[in-house]
């Protein structure tokens, strides 16, 4: 066990090598950090700051996400003079990020990106939706002459305007495929160079998702162009991440995620978990170190909690207070070997986030976790003091905090 290699192939053996033989390798993988537009739309947040936007946007660049929808500048004049200040950032910065903006198939919509792109100097794509599955033409009153006429105008207005465009179908997962083959088609023709499949509600399976972006591939390949395909999901079946990565699976170019998750009802795909999958999976080689200062980031911009439990962001992902957990650990520690450490109760290696494993005292810890922390600390100690830990953390009712265990070391010594 002398290499990376040698340790995984003898230590782990990994079932997920047998299933991923009929799961299709992506050839492209490409991420759109929608945290200051989609994620903004969320009813809990509070609304940044142009400060606090553009930390956020560093922070996008640092983990090397390459695209990012910097705002709705059609909804205030507030947002269209932020989605100016952001690009601005970009261009100044020289931050590795293409820029894009939404704004519904109106002029109202799209005359404000052309505006945002032309202040700020910086090109901006037109992300431009409009609803699509039955349900909303029902209530909307739309037919299907009304829908190609305004995707053909709205895209023609925006190349009029300089812009490139995405279109974007809204419900595309409860859409007709009639329907959608005939608005896609209609985009393309008009100019559009990518399309979005929008999962709106949060509705797909994964195996609805491979569907979708197989019909989309085909239809793409019919118009003869080179039309890259977004997917774009929400999380209210908590299937979001999975369907993400069945999309690029099926061979989808672009997914879309936010910070921490924020967006609409429940949110938006979760980009924090979406980037670890990915580099797990050997999709993507991103530095993921500064992903936690992300998440902190956006939660501190929009004051939104991070829970505990959050897996790979929140305070207890790589913490245990369970005796048997920690007495595994901390012989993996002894060892020296920190591979063994973030491994041996962890599926997410700590150190791919900067991290590192946490041992903690609580009323189901061991005499391993006492050790574990005093000795973290360089703490000596006797037994008598180990004892006397444990003993008022067993009588407890939460784990001990750094100043409690602190004040039983005082008591003891």
């Amino acid at each position: 066990m002398t290499d990376k290699a040698g340790r995984e192939t003898e230590l782990l053996h990994d079932w997920n090598l047998i299933g991923e033989e009929g799961m299709p390798t992506p050839t492209r993988v490409e991420l759109d950090d929608e945290t200051l537009r989609d994620g903004l739309q969320s009813p809990s947040v509070r609304q940044p700051s142009l400060a606090e936007k553009i930390e956020i946007i560093h922070e996008i660049a640092a983990l090397g996400i390459r695209f990012a929808d910097i705002g709705f500048p059609g909804a205030s004049d507030q947002m269209l003079d932020d989605v100016v200040g952001v690009a601005q950032e970009i261009d100044r910065a020289g931050l590795d990020i293409e820029a894009n903006c939404a704004g519904r198939t109106l002029p109202a919509d799209i005359l404000p990106i052309a505006e945002a792109q032309q202040r700020a100097g910086f090109p901006i794509q037109a992300s431009v939706f409009i609803g699509s599955s039955p349900i909303r033409q029902f209530v909307e009153g739309w037919d299907i002459d009304w829908l190609l006429k305004t995707t053909e105008d709205a895209v023609r207005l925006a190349q009029d305007n300089d812009l490139t465009v995405m279109y974007v179908t809204e419900d595309t997962t409860r859409a007709h495929p009639d329907v959608l083959r005939r608005v896609y088609t209609a985009a393309i023709e008009a100019g559009a160079r990518r399309i979005c499949l929008s999962d709106t509600v949060g509705h797909a399976s994964p195996w609805g998702v491979r569907s979708l972006v197989s019909f989309a591939k085909e239809l793409v390949a019919d118009t003869g162009e080179d039309v890259k395909i977004d997917y774009h999901g929400h999380r209210d079946r908590h299937l979001s991440v999975i369907n993400s990565i069945t999309a690029l699976s099926a061979g989808a170019d672009r997914v879309h995620g936010c910070a921490i998750g924020i967006g609409e009802r429940v949110g938006n795909t979760p980009m924090e978990p979406l980037l670890v999958n990915l580099k797990l999976l050997g999709w993507i080689d991103n530095d993921l170190t500064t992903l936690p200062r992300y998440a902190a980031a956006a939660a501190r911009a929009t004051d939104t909690p991070i829970p505990g439990n959050t897996p790979v962001i929140g305070k207890d992902a790589f913490e245990t207070s369970t005796g048997v957990h920690a007495a595994a650990v901390l012989k993996a520690m002894r060892t020296g070997d920190p591979w063994l450490a973030n491994r041996i109760y962890s599926g997410v290696p700590s150190e791919m986030l900067g991290r590192e494993q946490e041992i903690t005292v609580g009323p189901m810890s061991g005499v391993a976790n006492v050790l574990a922390w005093l000795s973290k600390r360089e703490i000596e100690c006797t037994d008598e003091m180990v004892d006397h830990i444990l003993a008022v953390a067993k009588k407890g009712d939460h784990v001990l905090t750094e100043s409690e265990i602190y004040a039983l070391i005082g008591g003891v010594a």
